[in-house]
């Protein structure tokens, strides 16, 4: 071109350029809502707190969030008694008090009920928490202090169900000695709502004791599931790197898990993976909700793919309409994958990354407006390193749905027959550096920074191309994103009854059809896999799904 003989570059190529080798993000569609240096405690009075720092039950310094859950106008936040000085362990926000900045937590449903040791009226220790939709706040007390090696046991393991109408606790229920064993750590919860508010089960994951445990609140009972190879670490992916941090959680069992709506057999699907694995498995509550399978179901859980490289998950959460949210703690970032499609790498999805404020993003959840929430806490900075607590250290992150999914290969509704920006593997180059940034005290010089957020009025996110799910340090090319809206606005997208041909999982969910009518879907057998490779073979699946 004549412009570039003068010494000029188009500007199209610049931001080619930019778009190659930018190696960090920053999140522009989650917002931050809340951020801490150190975790502040909404005490009754300044003489009480000026007496807990001096005495020790309160160590600003401690105290380490690790769960979200949202619900009304509360915003509950858990802190671990890994350390001591966590003056309380199951918290909230009142939101209409505190729109935003670095509140006090204030103890739920008090101060009473947070008193370490107290088996029988008190939580000593809360990880993940779960609002169901007959507006129960289920907690599961793991009855521990400290972490690791420094781990004391005062109390049992027990459900502790609150009433979120009277905040008072409706049930509190032991886990019998056989539901654990010495090796237990539980610190994730998911709960099935079935016909009724009775009809109801949680699923407890045992990640260094290698187990699922079911527990029935009809019932009022628990049962085991023990033992299945699914449950273990892969061996292969037990090395992390994140925050420049390189570790070993070799041992990480089971741990994420997430629900999908019910499916036509009256049943849920069950999606968990262990920790220390790239690998996502799945199973139906039919199966979790009957004693007698505890022994004899080993065949009837399933393995899916791998979600790709660097792709350690801790938690995930599923939409009623079969969208799946993980978090991404090797890239910074939060995944989706829409359960109507094979889960394999290509519909995988980056919905947002910030290789500052998502340094280690704990906790996904999606609440009763469909409204995501995200807390990001440098958990391995915490317990390996050092943290800087005159920087922001913990954040939670808040947007719609709709908007983190909009231009993903996830956001079926504009890409009815396969969306344009799958992602793809990277391509790879020696010029940058492989893995997510170091971690450093400065991290805001050489980042870009996200506009302020009202929390009046949220403005749409700006465009902007993401980075595929792969390795974050990896040079990629640009993922050009469209939008091919099916419809007029307002018209709501008929239910389908989606068939996943990878593995023979079945799912009703709300989405556009991907079978025509005039024409079958492949058919589904115990080989779910090679029919799926064989529709793509034919020709069938490329013509339904060509961008």
């Amino acid at each position: 071109m004549m412009l570039q003989d003068k010494g000029w570059i188009p500007v199209t190529l610049v931001t080619l350029v930019i778009t190659l080798i930018t190696p960090s993000w920053a999140a522009y569609k989650l917002q931050e809502r809340y951020s801490w240096n150190q975790l502040d405690f909404a005490f009754p009075n300044a003489r009480l707190k000026e007496q807990a720092l001096a005495s020790g039950d309160y160590i600003p310094q401690n105290g380490l969030p690790v769960g979200v859950e949202h619900f009304g106008n509360r915003l509950f936040v858990t802190v671990p008694r890994w350390r001591d000085g966590i003056p309380a362990t199951l918290t909230y926000i009142n939101m209409d008090r505190s729109l935003t900045g670095s509140p006090e937590l204030i103890p739920y449903p008090d101060w009473r009920s947070n008193t370490a040791g107290d088996c029988a009226n008190s939580i000593t220790t809360a990880y993940r928490i779960k609002v169901d939709e007959c507006g129960r706040l289920w907690v599961l007390d793991t009855g521990t202090v400290g972490i690791g090696n420094t781990t004391t046991n005062p109390c049992p393991y027990a459900v502790n169900v609150f009433d979120l109408t009277t905040d008072t606790r409706i049930r509190r229920y032991e886990l019998p000695g056989v539901d654990t064993n010495p090796n237990t750590f539980i610190a994730n919860i998911a709960v099935d709502i079935g016909k009724s508010c009775d009809d109801a089960y949680a699923y407890f994951a045992d990640e260094l004791g290698y187990g699922l445990i079911a527990y029935s609140w009809e019932l009022n009972k628990s049962w085991r599931f023990s033992a299945h190879s699914y449950f273990f670490p892969d061996p292969l992916r037990g090395d992390f790197n994140v925050a420049g941090i390189n570790f070993q959680w070799g041992e990480e069992g089971i741990f994420g898990m997430s629900l999908s709506p019910i499916r036509s057999d009256g049943y849920r699907t069950l999606y968990f993976s262990p920790l220390a694995s790239h690998r996502q498995f799945a199973v139906s509550t039919r199966i979790l909700r009957d004693e007698t399978r505890t022994e004899d179901s080993y065949h009837d859980f399933v393995a899916l793919d791998e979600r790709g490289p660097n792709a350690h998950t801790t938690s995930r959460v599923m939409s009623d309409d079969g969208i799946e949210l993980f978090n991404l703690i090797d890239q910074n970032a939060v995944g989706c994958w829409h359960s109507s499609m094979p889960y394999s790498p290509q519909f995988h999805g980056i919905v947002d990354r910030d290789d500052v404020g998502l340094v280690f993003p704990a906790d996904v959840k999606i609440d009763e407006n469909k409204n995501v929430w995200v807390l990001s806490d440098r958990m391995p900075v915490f317990l390996l390193s050092d943290l800087d607590y005159a920087d922001t250290n913990f954040r939670i992150y808040t947007a719609p749905l709709a908007t983190l999914i909009e231009n993903t290969v996830c956001d079926l509704r504009n890409n009815a027959y396969g969306p344009p920006n799958t992602v793809s593997i990277p391509k790879q180059a020696a010029a940058l550096p492989i893995g997510p940034p170091l971690y450093t005290k400065q991290y805001r010089p050489v980042l870009p920074q996200k506009p302020q957020t009202s929390w009046v009025s949220s403005p749409p996110p700006p465009s902007r191309t993401y980075l595929p799910a792969g390795n974050p340090g990896n040079v990629v090319s640009s993922i050009s994103v469209t939008s091919n809206t099916v419809g007029p606005a307002g018209v709501e997208v008929p239910k389908a009854y989606i068939f996943n041909q990878h593995n023979g999982i079945n799912y009703e969910t709300s989405g556009p059809h991907l079978f025509p009518t005039h024409q079958p879907a492949p058919s589904i057998g115990q080989d779910g896999l090679k029919t799926y490779v064989n529709a793509r073979q034919s020709g069938w699946w490329h013509h339904q799904h060509q961008g």
